[in-house]
């Protein structure tokens, strides 16, 4: 069965950094794109970032480009999601996605792909 792990949230102060990670077990992920979503209280869940199988094919939410960064270690299946310059409104449960599809349109939806974790809390206080 395919597994999606998620790690690394917590509680941070405005301006600081987390490193969320994201392992994933079951099946091969290393030809996939993989990206990260994230859902505060009382909003629907939303696109934060993205990676295909080429690594210096990334993309981004308006709102966090310039402070996350997305990256990934194929050989061992997993994905990682740098968080910089943190913000309160940053503060939701982040959510680690892979595509497990022959081809994809349009990464920012969240029907492009098929796999999901259970989730990481990320608190940015004030």
């Amino acid at each position: 069965q395919v597994q999606l792990v998620e790690s690394g949230g917590g509680l941070v102060q405005a301006g600081g950094s987390l490193r969320l990670s994201c392992a994933a077990s079951g099946r091969t992920f290393s030809r996939n794109p993989m990206g990260w979503f994230r859902q505060a209280p009382g909003k629907e869940r939303e696109f934060v970032a993205a990676i295909a199988w080429s690594a210096d094919r990334t993309y981004y939410a308006d709102s966090v480009k310039g402070r996350f960064t997305i990256s990934r270690d194929s050989a061992k299946n997993a994905v990682y999601l740098q968080m910089n310059s943190l913000k309160p409104e940053d503060t939701a449960v982040y959510y680690c996605a892979a595509n497990g599809r022959s081809s994809w349109y349009n990464l920012r939806t969240e029907y492009e792909y098929d796999y999901w974790g259970q989730g990481t809390q990320v608190t940015v206080s004030s």
